[in-house]
């Protein structure tokens, strides 16, 4: 059992190599002897290695260590079997290799999101991105889910009022519920949602100096929300 002993071994036989012909490594095998080979891929690649023009991995400096982009378990070279986990090609990601290598010849690119996104950031109006100076470190509220969905605030709760937690979680459907300002986020009201029970309102307060239910100043006293602040 050739694929038992190669386990037991030094080289295990995965994807392509599992269906190789012996006599394609061991070129001895002719007289029955079967010499330990070097385990190095480039020992055996190196012609592939420099043959290759799309991209061309000598002219680009690749390393010569094909398992760096190319799966043991492949059983072709085609970039469908490449090997990007040090950028993961997931969710809008997974897209074509020109769409973002576009000089052709696949060095390294950086891997901050706004090198590439400039543009969304920039064009993007709701909000309107620039204008209330958000972070372009678009992993902050952004997963990598196809058509930027999925985009969440949570620093919302630490750095300004809690809405992902406390009374207000699942209160409110956009941002724009109670930013109705879209020019400026700066703005924001309670209004929006806390108009309809003045009386009872009007209870909670008796005690409360100055007090008026037609302030704007509910968050001076209710920074968190909760009625007990």
């Amino acid at each position: 059992n050739i694929t038992q002993m190669h386990r037991q071994g030094r080289f295990p036989l995965m994807g392509a190599h599992r269906t190789a012909d012996c006599f394609q490594c061991h070129q001895s095998a002719s007289n029955l002897q079967f010499d330990p080979l070097a385990i190095e891929c480039v020992s055996c690649h190196q012609a592939d290695y420099l043959a290759t023009t799309s991209p061309n991995h000598q002219e680009a400096g690749y390393s010569n260590s094909c398992e760096d982009c190319h799966s043991v378990q492949a059983v072709s070279w085609d970039a469908t079997n490449f090997e990007h986990n040090f950028f993961p090609l997931r969710g809008g990601h997974a897209i074509r290799c020109f769409d973002c290598h576009t000089s052709g010849t696949f060095s390294k690119l950086p891997t901050d999101c706004i090198a590439c996104h400039q543009d969304d950031y920039n064009s993007t109006s709701d909000p309107n991105h620039q204008q209330i100076g958000l972070s372009t470190d678009c992993s902050l509220c952004h997963t990598t889910d196809s058509g930027w969905e999925g985009a969440d605030f949570k620093q919302h709760d630490s750095q300004y009022f809690p809405i992902y937690s406390g009374r207000h979680n699942g209160e409110w459907n956009s941002c724009t519920d109670c930013h109705t300002n879209a020019s400026s986020y700066t703005d924001f009201t309670c209004f929006t949602c806390h108009v309809h029970n003045q009386t009872e309102t009007d209870g909670h307060h008796q005690e409360v100096v100055n007090y008026s239910y037609q302030s704007s100043a509910c968050y001076s006293c209710h920074p968190t929300g909760r009625a007990e602040d």
